[in-house]
C-alpha cells in the first residue's frame, strides 16, 4: 500500500546505462598503479621492540563519504523507530597547551548582532539540559506509560468508530519523544557516566517500548479498520496527501511487523527483536567507549608531520621514548598518509582493523537474528525486507546497481603485480597528488583555520536559505557542556515570533566519553512544530606550534553535516514521521552529498579560507590544484565503497552464517584490489551495519545519482544564489517525507531525475544516461 516511486522498480536496475570507460581516466588510473608500483621506501620495515598494541575498548573503521544520524523530528506526529547511526571518527582530543593558541576562545561569532532580531522572544522555549540520572530513568518510563494509555484507549474502540480524529496515535507518539529524545540524547555528549549510562538505558528502554507498540494486533486491527473505514465512508478523499500517506505507512508498519502471525509467533518474533536491538546498542556501546591506542617511536613516525606529532601523549618505555597514537581519525590517518615506514604503516592499520573484535560475535548474532526475523515475516532475505520501503524496492536490485557500478569502475587492462596493500594506498594516494599536482595537504590545511571555516560556512548556508542564528549567551543560555553555543533561528526578515524557525546547538570539540565523529542531529522540542538541531562534531583543538586547522576533508564533511542539521531546521511537516531526514534511507544523504560541491567552488574555497598566520585566502594557483586534486584515483575510491556496499548486502542475502573475517578481507581484496596481509576482524568496526544501514551501505553511491543531478541542473551555474537556494529550501528540505522522493525531485528539477551529471563525473562525458 505503499505510494511507489514512478521509476518502477524495473528501471532501478537500469541507473548506470554502461558507458564506454573514458581513455584519459584509464590512462590516469594506469600512472597512479604504475607510480605506486614504482616508488618504494627505501628505509627500515621493522618496528622495534618499543612499539606495542593496546587496544581496550571499541571503535569504528571505516571512512566514507558522508553520514547522517537523526533521532527523530519535531512535528507532532507518529514516530518512526529508528536505530542511532554510529559513524567513523573525524577529529579527537588533543593535550591542551598553555601556549596562547590553545588558550584561544573555542567560539564563533556568526555576523554583526541584529537588534530587531535579538529582542524577539521565540514562541517556544529550548528544553532544559540539567536532567539527573535518576530524573531520565523515572520520566523516560512515565512517558512510556502515558504513551501506553493512549494506544489502550485505541485498542478499545469498535471498529466502527475508528477513523482518522478517533486514533490520536500520531500525536501521542511524539509527545512522547519530546520528552524521551533528548534524554536519549546525553550518552553522546554528557561528561557524567551516570548520565551517560542512565541515557542509554533510557534508550534501552524506550526501543523494547517500540518493539512491543509495533507488536499490539488490538492497535494494528484498529488502524486497519480506520483506513477502511475511510475509503468506505468518502472520507478518504477529504484527507490530505500526507495524511493518506501516513494512514498507509501506519498500515504497511503493522503488516512488516508481523501482526497478521499468529500469536505464538508474535510473541517469538518480538522477542527475536528485542534481542537484535539489544546486540545492536552493545556494539554502537563499544563503538562510543573505544580508547585503545598504539605506540611508536619517533624513528617509526618519520615523515609524520611535526604538528600532529606534537599532539601525541608521549611517554618512557623501557629505555625508549614512544608515542601513544589513539585510533582516532586525526591521530591514525596521518601515519596511513605520512609515514614512510611501511612497517609502521602496517601495524597502525592491523592495529585499527582489530581494535573491535569483541564486536565480532555481537554482528554474528545480529545477522542470525536478522535472517530469522526475515524469514518469520515471509522474506527471502533481510534485504528484501529492509529495501522494500525503499528508492530501490528490492534487494536484487541493489545487487544489480553495485554489480553495475563495479563493472565500470574495474580498471581494464592495467599492470598489477598482488602486492599493493591497503597501508599503502593512502600514502601513495598523497604522495601522487604531491608529485603530480605540486600540492602539499599540509599546506592547504593551514588555510583553514577552524575559528575561520566554522562561522563561514554557517555564514553561507544563512545566506543561501533565508535564514539567520541568534546566539542565546549569559544566563539564557542552557546547554550540556560549557563549550556547547546554543543559537535561536529566524527566517532572515524577522520580525516578530512568527519567523522563528527553531533551535540550533553547535557542540564542536573534543571532550572524553563524547561521541567520536561529526553527526547532524534532530531532536524533538515540544508541541509545536519548531525543530530542535544539534551539531555535535569534534574539530581539531589548538597545539602548542598551531591553532586549530581542519583537513579539506574536514572541511567538506562539516559542510556535509551541517546540510543534514538544515534539513532538520526547514523541513515542515503535519507529521513527525516525515519530518527533515525522515525520508528513504536511500534518499537521505542526497541533499548533504549534493551541498559537498559548495567546498570544491573556487569563489566558496576562497570565502572561507584564511591563512592562519598572513590572513591571505587560497591563491587561484591552489585552489586550481585543490580542485584537479578531487578526482584522482576516484574509481579506487568508489571501489572502496563497493567493497564497503557488497559485503553489507551479501552477510543480508545469505541464508547461512559464514566466516565474517574471511569474507571482509576476501572482498576487501577482490573488489578494492588493495591486499590486507594478515586478515583481522575489520567488520567489527562497520558501525553502519547495526546503525540504521544495513542492507542499506549502497545508498550512499545510490543517492550520489539523485545528488549529482541535483547540483548540476540547479546550483552549478550559480551555487551562492539565494533564489536557487529557496528553490531547494522549498521543494527539498520543506516537505521531508511527506511525499515520495521520487516526487520531490521531479518538483525541484523540473523532469525525472537521471544519472547523466554523476556517470559524467565519475567517468567523463557519457550520452544516453537515464534512470
Amino acid at each position: 500500500m505503499i505510494v511507489r516511486a514512478s521509476s518502477a522498480s524495473s528501471k532501478s536496475t537500469r541507473l548506470l546505462p554502461r558507458p564506454r570507460l573514458p581513455e584519459s581516466r584509464n590512462a590516469e588510473s594506469l600512472r597512479f598503479w604504475q607510480f605506486a608500483h614504482d616508488f618504494r621506501y627505501t628505509g627500515s620495515v621493522t618496528l622495534t621492540s618499543g612499539s606495542t598494541n593496546r587496544i581496550d575498548s571499541s571503535n569504528q573503521a571505516l571512512k566514507h563519504p558522508t553520514r547522517v544520524q537523526s533521532l527523530s523530528s519535531t512535528s507532532i506526529g507518529l514516530r518512526q523507530s529508528r536505530p542511532r547511526t554510529q559513524y567513523p571518527r573525524l577529529q579527537t582530543s588533543r593535550p591542551f597547551s598553555s601556549s596562547s593558541h590553545a588558550r584561544s576562545s573555542f567560539a564563533f561569532s556568526l555576523l554583526e548582532s541584529d537588534p530587531i532580531m535579538a529582542s524577539l522572544t521565540p514562541p517556544q522555549a529550548p528544553p532544559k539540559w540539567n536532567h539527573t540520572p535518576e530524573e531520565v530513568l523515572s520520566i523516560t518510563k512515565l512517558a512510556l506509560v502515558q504513551n501506553k494509555a493512549v494506544s489502550d484507549k485505541v485498542a478499545a474502540l469498535p471498529e466502527a468508530e475508528c477513523n482518522f480524529e478517533t486514533l490520536p496515535l500520531a500525536n501521542a507518539e511524539a509527545e512522547a519523544l519530546i520528552i524521551c529524545e533528548p534524554l536519549g540524547f546525553y550518552q553522546n555528549v554528557s561528561v557524567s557516566k551516570e548520565l551517560r549510562d542512565a541515557s542509554n538505558q533510557a534508550e534501552v528502554l524506550q526501543r523494547d517500548f517500540d518493539v512491543e507498540e509495533s507488536m499490539r494486533p488490538d492497535v494494528f486491527k484498529a488502524k486497519a479498520a480506520a483506513e477502511k473505514n475511510l475509503r468506505e465512508s468518502g472520507e478518504w478523499e477529504k484527507l490530505s496527501d500526507e495524511q493518506r500517506r501516513l494512514v498507509e505507512k501506519m498500515v504497511l508498519d503493522g503488516k512488516r511487523a508481523g501482526l497478521a502471525l499468529p500469536e505464538k509467533e508474535r510473541e517469538v518474533l518480538m522477542n527475536l527483536k528485542k534481542e537484535l536491538s539489544q546486540a545492536c546498542l552493545d556494539f554502537s556501546k563499544n563503538f562510543n567507549e573505544e580508547d585503545g591506542s598504539i605506540s611508536f617511536t619517533l624513528e617509526e613516525l618519520d615523515g609524520v608531520p611535526g604538528d600532529v606529532i606534537s599532539g601525541y601523549g608521549n611517554r618512557t618505555e623501557g629505555s625508549k621514548e614512544v608515542y601513544d597514537v589513539t585510533f582516532k581519525t586525526p591521530d591514525i590517518f596521518p601515519i596511513f598518509k605520512f609515514a614512510h615506514n611501511p612497517g609502521t604503516r602496517r601495524a597502525a592499520q592491523e592495529g585499527y582493523e582489530d581494535r573491535l573484535k569483541q564486536n565480532v560475535p555481537l554482528l554474528e548474532k545480529a545477522l542470525d537474528l536478522r535472517r530469522r526475523i526475515a524469514a518469520m515475516l515471509g522474506y527471502d532475505t533481510w534485504a528484501d525486507y529492509i529495501t522494500e520501503v525503499k528508492m530501490v524496492k528490492s534487494g536484487k536490485n541493489a545487487e544489480d546497481f553495485l554489480d553495475d557500478l563495479e563493472a565500470k569502475l574495474r580498471p581494464r587492462g592495467l599492470p598489477f603485480d598482488g602486492e599493493f596493500y591497503i597501508w599503502d594506498y593512502r600514502y601513495y594516494d598523497r604522495v601522487y597528488v604531491e608529485k603530480t599536482l605540486d600540492l602539499d595537504e599540509s599546506l592547504v590545511k593551514e588555510y583553514f583555520p577552524v575559528s575561520v571555516v566554522v562561522p563561514t560556512i554557517l555564514n553561507i548556508y544563512q545566506d543561501l536559505l533565508g535564514v539567520k542564528f541568534i546566539e542565546i549567551k549569559n544566563d539564557n543560555k542552557d546547554v550540556w557542556h560549557e563549550e556547547v553555543q546554543q543559537f535561536a533561528v529566524w527566517d532572515k526578515d524577522a520580525k516578530d515570533e512568527s519567523a522563528f524557525v527553531g533551535y540550533c546547538y553547535l557542540d564542536l570539540f573534543p571532550r572524553p566519553a563524547k561521541y567520536s565523529h561529526a553527526a547532524g542531529y534532530e531532536l524533538t522540542s515540544g508541541k509545536r512544530h519548531y525543530p530542535l538541531t544539534a551539531m555535535v562534531a569534534n574539530l581539531a583543538k589548538p597545539t602548542p606550534e598551531r591553532p586549530a586547522l581542519m583537513r579539506h576533508d574536514d572541511v567538506t564533511t562539516f559542510f556535509h553535516e551541517m546540510g543534514h542539521v538544515f534539513h532538520g531546521l526547514l523541513s515542515r511537516t503535519k507529521y513527525a514521521r516525515f519530518h527533515g531526514t525522515s525520508v528513504a534511507r536511500d534518499f537521505v544523504e542526497a541533499p548533504s552529498q549534493m551541498l559537498e560541491n559548495w567546498c570544491w567552488e573556487p569563489k566558496v574555497l576562497e570565502k572561507m579560507s584564511s591563512h592562519y598566520k598572513t590572513q591571505e585566502p587560497l591563491s587561484p594557483e591552489l585552489i586550481d590544484k585543490l580542485i584537479r586534486s578531487r578526482y584522482v584515483n576516484v574509481g579506487l575510491f568508489y571501489l572502496r565503497q563497493l567493497f564497503f556496499a557488497k559485503f553489507d548486502l551479501k552477510v543480508h542475502v545469505d541464508k547461512e552464517a559464514a566466516d565474517y573475517t574471511k569474507l571482509w578481507n576476501d572482498l576487501r581484496e577482490s573488489i578494492s584490489l588493495v591486499k590486507g596481509g594478515k586478515a583481522q576482524p575489520g567488520q567489527g568496526t562497520f558501525g553502519h551495519i547495526v546503525g540504521g544501514y544495513d542492507a542499506g551501505y549502497y545508498g550512499y553511491t545510490y543517492s550520489l545519482v539523485f545528488a549529482a543531478d541535483m547540483y548540476a541542473t540547479i546550483f552549478k551555474k550559480d551555487p551562492l544564489n539565494p533564489a536557487l537556494g529557496k528553490l531547494y529550501r522549498d521543494k527539498i528540505l520543506l516537505v521531508g517525507g511527506s511525499r515520495d522522493e521520487t516526487d520531490s525531485l521531479k518538483d525541484f528539477l523540473g523532469r525525472s531525475p537521471n544519472s547523466d551529471a554523476f556517470l559524467e563525473e565519475i567517468f567523463g562525458k557519457v550520452a544516453n544516461a537515464s534512470l
